[in-house]
C-alpha cells in the first residue's frame, strides 16, 4: 500500500542524480511523507465520493454512506442500495450510478481489484472501463493503494505546475508535454509525483 518512506528516498535520490532540478528542489523543500491508501473497493468508492467536493465534504458523505448503508466500505451493500438511500447520504444522481457501477463490476469479478494487470496501462484500462473513474483516479489509484513506482498522472494540473516550477519553465505545461518531460525520469516517475505535490504544499499552495 503505497510507496514506503524508505523507497521514496531512494528513488528522488536516484532521480535527483539524472535530473538536477530534483536535487535542488530536495534540498529546498525536503522529502515528502508516504501517500499510503488502503487497496481495494473502499478507495476506488471514496474516489467516486470525493470528486469535485472539498476533502471536508467528502469526509462527510462517507460517513453519511456509513450510516445509510451500514457499511461504506462493502460493494454488497451499494450495490443494492436504492437512488433514495445513495442521495440521502449525500451522493448525487451521477455519482449514485458511478457507485452501483463500481460495486456491480467489484461483485461480478470483471473488476478483480486484487489482480489488476502488472503492466501499467492495462492496469488503467481496466479500472477506467468503470463509469466514473477517469484516468486520473485509476494513475492515483495504482501510485497510492498498490504502490506502483512507475506512475505519472500527468494529468494533475499541481504535478504540471510543479513539474514547471521545478523545471523552470515560464509557463505551465500542458498534459503532453507534461509526460514527455518525464520520460527520461522513468523508473521513478510515481516518486517524483508525490514530490510535486509536495512541493506544490510547500510553495504556499493547498495540496492535493
Amino acid at each position: 500500500m503505497g510507496l514506503s518512506a524508505e523507497r521514496l528516498r531512494a528513488d528522488l535520490d536516484a532521480l535527483a542524480a539524472v535530473e538536477p532540478a530534483f536535487a535542488r528542489a530536495l534540498d529546498r523543500v525536503g522529502y515528502p511523507a508516504p501517500r499510503v491508501r488502503e487497496r481495494g473497493y473502499a478507495t476506488l468508492m471514496r474516489t467516486i465520493v470525493g470528486q469535485q467536493v472539498s476533502v471536508a465534504s467528502a469526509d462527510a458523505v462517507w460517513r453519511r454512506l456509513g450510516e445509510v448503508l451500514g457499511d461504506a466500505a462493502d460493494p454488497a451493500l451499494a450495490a443494492a442500495a436504492t437512488d433514495e438511500q445513495l442521495r440521502a447520504a449525500g451522493l448525487s444522481r451521477q455519482k449514485a450510478a458511478y457507485a452501483r457501477s463500481l460495486a456491480d463490476e467489484v461483485l461480478s469479478g470483471r473488476l478483480p481489484l486484487d489482480a489488476l494487470p502488472a503492466d501499467d496501462e492495462a492496469a488503467v484500462a481496466a479500472l477506467t472501463r468503470v463509469k466514473g473513474i477517469g484516468r486520473w483516479s485509476a494513475e492515483v489509484y495504482l501510485l497510492f493503494a498498490e504502490a506502483r513506482p512507475d506512475v505519472w498522472p500527468a494529468g494533475d494540473l499541481a504535478v504540471q505546475l510543479e513539474t514547471g516550477r521545478i523545471l523552470g519553465l515560464d509557463a505551465r505545461p500542458n498534459e503532453a508535454l507534461t509526460r514527455t518531460l518525464a520520460e527520461p525520469w522513468r523508473p521513478y516517475r510515481g516518486a517524483a509525483a508525490i514530490f510535486t505535490w509536495h512541493h506544490y504544499g510547500a510553495a504556499g499552495d493547498a495540496p492535493l
